[in-house]
């Protein structure tokens, strides 16, 4: 009989990132769209050009106490709805949780593009975090502010202030968000890389030394400083190291070297009533050529509440290294040769139905293509114009062969020695002859084809010649929730050290909540040991989303995809080749 087995209730992804952890700049707010395509935020099948760039901070006041024992520890949701998504709210990014605090200033920041000729609604969500689920309906809902980038950029100064709705208790204060928007400056390219050192820092806590952490923020044009970035931090230490970190330029003085940049180093509390150790103001120009800030406490200069004599710091602050470096784009490795190197798996598991019968997601219609066929044209179509050869493996999974074993990965040519085919067109004539000779079966089992495209991508990662030439995207068809969560898992943390990205798309209308937990754009995936991965290299959609869009599928599920292969060529160090 087919047979297709799922597990339900797999537990819930790793912990949103520690409010005293560096802040998340591995990605964008906004992601990147993929060549030949609109960018996020214009109208479907468009060549809009944005107006410009704008950058979103964030940051609250008087936030609402829902925890019995302590403050709230907020979050924030970003969700644009546009056109081109059909009138429905897509999520393009949360900030950080930051624990016990009523005014939370959020490091994470969110890039948009602006499109003037077009009203482009916002809606923020502000949540208090109770755990560790990705799905917000399990944390304790704030409020919203809906708005549109629009009015934001026309408020004075770029500050734009609403309070907090909770919808069937409006007129109920529940705090006060604000939205700082300012343009990108189109010359600020780069990165920023600074590393610092304290050195007799005062002693704030009563049992110990103190906890220290730095604060980086850029003044506005309104004179106020807006945070853009926090250390991690160093426990009970008065001459602390903080780990080198790496922020835009564009975030950092958004190209501008003599901006005021203000650098407040903080004691660490649980209670999050963190002590202000002192600050300093500098510049970007400043930080490149000085070496040391002696960092002041404004308590404790003369007039202040605990004037000290002969009070100079209270403590010094070293630059071990701060450099800008130059960024290199995904259209840089493109033009350089880079390869994307496309492998599509999939789902051969019983749930799919009867292939023959019309209710079968695997049916070969002859009027229509199904829901398979059609993501794996709309996908292929668009990477296969960058793979010189267009020879692609393609796999399923899920499937009895004609042998009688059951395969998790196995050529979808039936051919192990060589599951190598021709063009997108060669995938799909390899999956239609497949289904006549493969009997469906399961259960969902996503680590084995992980795995194996994870040999690819490691054989090339250690080939001089090849390294930096290739990068790996595996296509993942499937139509509902998987078996082996802990071991997909693993292996996902263990892909994301490699060239290598994974693309999930759910077909049909089944529960793909275990799916989206897969997706690490809620925090980085941690394994069965804790390991964390070094990078957010998983895209989930559902195909029924896009109501047989082709288009907004592929242009959507390979967003992200420019940002994951620069953010890999960057943490290995490779450059583009020079052709």
């Amino acid at each position: 009989p087919n047979m297709a087995y799922h597990q339900q209730g797999a537990p819930p992804a790793g912990p949103y990132g520690n409010p005293q952890s560096s802040g998340p700049y591995g990605t964008p707010g906004a992601r990147m769209p993929p060549p030949g395509q609109p960018a996020y935020g214009a109208p479907a099948n468009s060549s809009q050009i944005p107006s410009s760039k704008v950058l979103l901070k964030l940051s609250g006041r008087d936030f609402v106490k829902l925890d019995i024992t302590s403050e709230s520890d907020p979050l924030c949701v970003v969700s644009l709805r546009s056109p081109q998504t059909q009138n429905q709210w897509v999520e393009i990014g949360r900030t950080e949780r930051i624990k016990n605090c009523k005014h939370p200033e959020w490091a994470k920041s969110f890039e948009l593009d602006y499109f003037f000729e077009e009203r482009q609604e916002l809606m923020f969500g502000v949540y208090d975090s109770d755990g560790k689920s990705a799905k917000m309906d399990e944390h304790d809902h704030i409020g919203d502010v809906v708005t549109s980038i629009g009015q934001i950029v026309g408020e004075g100064a770029g500050s734009f202030t609403r309070d907090i709705q909770l919808p069937g208790r409006e007129g109920k204060k529940r705090g006060v968000l604000h939205v700082h928007a300012e343009e990108m400056s189109p010359k600020a390219t780069g990165d920023v890389r600074c590393h610092f050192r304290g050195e007799g820092l005062d002693k704030k806590d009563w049992f110990g030394k103190s906890d220290p952490f730095l604060t980086l923020a850029s003044q506005s044009a309104d004179g106020t400083f807006r945070k853009f970035h926090q250390t991690e931090t160093i426990k009970n230490n008065l001459n602390p190291t903080w780990r080198e970190f790496v922020v835009p330029l564009n975030i950092f003085c958004n190209g501008d070297y003599d901006r005021k940049i203000e650098i407040r180093c903080f004691d660490w509390d649980s209670d999050g009533k963190n002590d202000l150790i002192g600050s300093f103001i500098t510049s970007l120009n400043e930080l490149l050529t000085g070496s040391s800030w002696g960092v002041i406490n404004p308590k404790k200069v003369p007039g202040g509440k605990k004037a000290k004599k002969g009070y100079q710091n209270s403590g010094v602050i070293h630059k071990m290294g701060v450099t800008v470096e130059k960024t290199d784009s995904f259209m840089d490795f493109l033009i350089g040769g880079l390869e994307i190197m496309f492998t599509p798996a999939i789902d051969f598991t019983g749930s799919n139905g009867n292939p023959s019968l019309p209710n079968s997601l695997h049916y070969n219609s002859p009027y229509q293509m199904n829901e398979y066929e059609s993501a794996i044209r709309a996908i292929g179509s668009i990477v296969e114009d960058y793979d010189a050869d267009k020879q692609f493996p393609c796999f399923g999974y899920g499937g009895k062969l004609p042998n009688g074993e059951v395969s998790h990965e196995f050529a979808l040519n039936l051919n192990p020695a060589n599951p190598y085919v021709h063009m997108v067109e060669g995938v799909v004539q390899a999956y239609k002859s497949s289904l006549a000779a493969v009997q469906l079966w399961g259960p969902t089992n996503f680590a084995p084809i992980i795995r194996q495209v994870s040999r690819f991508a490691e054989q090339s990662q250690k080939d001089p010649s090849k390294h930096g030439h290739q990068y790996f995207v595996l296509l993942i068809l499937t139509d509902g929730a998987i078996s082996d969560t802990g071991p997909a898992i693993d292996a996902i943390v263990a892909a994301a050290k490699l060239p290598m990205s994974i693309i999930i798309i759910g077909v049909g209308g089944a529960d793909f909540t275990t799916m989206e937990m897969l997706d690490g754009d809620d925090g980085h995936l941690k394994d069965s040991r804790h390991n964390v991965a070094q990078r957010d290299i998983v895209q989930f959609v559902p195909f029924r989303k896009y109501g047989g869009d082709p288009v907004g599928l592929a242009r959507d599920v390979l967003a992200e995809l420019p940002q994951q292969v620069v953010d890999y060529m960057k943490r290995h160090g490779i450059h583009p080749h020079k052709v």
